[in-house]
């Protein structure tokens, strides 16, 4: 007797695991509801742990019964520890494969008790059936084998799990199963069972739940470094973002700034949602033209930046040119009375060893240049200084004879000085723009 309740404590102990993990993930679940994956692996555990302790503890006491009922529970634990585990990558099966693959794993255990009675038989369908489950969904995921570490401990141990049920199944059983529910309890199928569940088991759910709060971490950061209006980088993330290409030595690298004309009409003719949609169809436009390697933000209310690595100038003015004609052709939500929504581009090539503030001070100026000259236009070294050597020489024809002080420097320098007291500041993330930006 004393024998029998010592086993069935050390029975319990696996059962006990998993109904800690569901109740953690519940908790879990609880404070992030956004994440419906963790409900499923919260339900999966609970149900799994339930299971367990319906055959250690006989509840029910009739054989037949409660191999249904645990069976049951069994089931529908593993297909949905598999769904919330493909439900966190967008992977999930469709429902009513779920319900066919529990209705069908039932229908066989009835029959293997009802009408041909053969506990092997239900001890390999179970066992190979939640094996092959897993697998499938393990398979399904096989492209976490190549992302970050936390998501290739995750599919890695996943797989393992899945993959433990065939050997194990084969090695302890064979094809002769144990008559008599002691003789099955004191099996070495039972204990080997018990124990590969709860180290696989637990194992499996530490693994989940790191990439929970993998997940967790990354929306942090994603609220701290993105723009929720645009999908586009903040400041702070885009010169995070940009700091190693910037150490990098590999040459060239260019950057272009983008600026809404006219940004604080469109505002107050139109209101401040169809500025918001703007800016968000814009961000959305940028996105789409930017290739893996290239970084993109917005770096003020109106005006976006686009790190460009391996991209000399002339081929970042033809990326800036091209998007200055699609802004242009584009419809934004602005009433037909205004003018098209235009942009005016800035592009530099960023010299060696070139730190960020020299490199935005000049990109920055050529967008002025391009301001300058009309709006709706591209803007490079070469037009700033075809720009500055013009100024210069209107300057020396307007010179009074006896001054000999330069003349004043055009409006979009000028300006300059009185942009750069305030462009620091962050940026306000609903889209809305002081009424100092830029036209």
């Amino acid at each position: 007797m004393e024998g029998a309740v010592v086993r069935s404590t050390l029975s319990l102990i696996g059962p006990g695991i998993m109904l800690v993990f569901g109740v953690a993930f519940s908790g879990a679940w609880a404070l992030e509801r956004r994440r419906p994956y963790l409900l499923h692996i919260a339900t999966a555990c609970l149900l799994f742990a339930l299971g367990a302790m319906c055959q250690v503890l006989h509840w029910p006491a009739a054989t037949g019964l409660n191999a249904m009922v645990s069976g049951a529970l069994y089931t529908i634990a593993v297909v949905l520890a598999a769904q919330g585990i493909m439900m966190r990558s967008g992977r999930a099966f469709r429902w009513p494969s779920g319900v066919a693959l529990v209705a069908g794993v039932m229908a066989m255990l009835w029959y293997f008790f009802y009408v041909d009675r053969n506990l092997l038989a239900r001890v390999y369908i179970q066992n190979f059936g939640y094996g092959l489950i897993l697998l499938v969904a393990a398979l399904r995921l096989r492209g976490l084998a190549r992302a970050r570490p936390v998501d290739r401990i995750l599919f890695w141990t996943l797989l393992a799990f899945a993959l433990h049920f065939f050997p194990r199944t084969l090695l302890t059983i064979g094809f002769s199963a144990p008559h008599g529910l002691q003789t099955f309890a004191n099996s070495v199928f039972w204990q080997a069972l018990q124990f590969s569940l709860a180290v696989l088991g637990a194992g499996l759910a530490l693994a989940i739940f790191a990439a929970a709060f993998s997940d967790l971490l990354d929306d942090l950061r994603r609220d701290r470094d993105f723009d929720g209006l645009t999908g586009v980088l903040n400041r702070r993330g885009f010169e995070e973002a940009i700091g190693g290409g910037l150490r990098a030595s590999a040459t060239p690298a260019s950057l272009v700034v983008c600026d809404v004309d006219h940004f604080k009409r469109i505002n107050d003719t139109c209101g401040h949602d169809a500025g918001d949609a703007v800016l968000a169809g814009l961000g959305r436009l940028l996105r789409e033209a930017a290739r893996t390697q290239d970084v993109v933000g917005r770096y003020g209310g109106e005006e976006f930046l686009i790190f460009l690595p391996g991209t000399a100038e002339a081929q970042a003015k033809v990326l800036a040119e091209r998007l200055r004609v699609e802004i242009l052709n584009r419809d934004f939500p602005v009433p037909s009375g205004l003018s098209r929504v235009t942009a005016s581009f800035g592009v530099v090539e960023r010299h060696p060893a070139e730190d960020w503030p020299s490199l935005f001070k000049r990109v920055d100026r050529c967008l002025y240049a391009a301001k300058g000259k009309g709006r709706n236009r591209v803007a490079g070294m070469e037009e700033l200084v075809s720009a500055s050597a013009a100024v210069r020489g209107h300057d020396a024809g307007q010179r009074k004879p006896d001054d000999g002080r330069d003349g004043a420097a055009p409006v979009f320098f000028q300006a300059e000085g009185n942009r750069r007291r305030t462009h620091d500041a962050l940026p306000d993330m609903s889209g809305r723009q002081p009424s100092k930006g830029r036209a």
